[in-house]
């Protein structure tokens, strides 16, 4: 998007009631804004931004297309391992593979979870 193109959407989100935040989009550092939503959105990308909140403190900002190609990716790695848990008879791969699928699992379900975040 060219400089020019970006300031005027930025001037567009602003006359439509948008507020600018101390926050920048993880993909391209361009300011965020507060849509009267509630919703943070990037002018540059285009895309509605998810700000993830532990002990009520913003921690980053990750863009909502990032986290459905993450949790997609953590679906398919998901197979992966259970494929090669089928076919494997060694106790200590097992338990290697188990650990590995305990964290996988584990990431699959804090990636849901912030993305309902974003949601609420």
């Amino acid at each position: 998007m060219s400089d020019v193109n970006e300031l005027r959407s930025m001037a567009d989100l602003l006359r439509s009631g948008a507020t600018l935040t101390s926050l920048s989009c993880p993909a391209c550092a361009s300011p965020l804004f507060k849509m009267k939503s509630g919703d943070l959105w990037c002018a540059r990308c285009k895309k509605r931004v998810v700000v993830v909140r532990e002990d009520g403190e913003i921690t980053e900002a990750v863009a909502a297309p990032l986290l459905d190609t993450l949790e997609s990716t953590l679906i398919m790695k998901i197979g992966e391992i259970n494929e090669k848990i089928q076919g494997e008879s060694e106790i200590e791969q097992l338990q290697r593979l188990g650990g590995v699928l305990s964290t996988m699992l584990e990431s699959l379900e804090r990636v849901r979870r912030i993305k309902r975040m974003g949601k609420a």
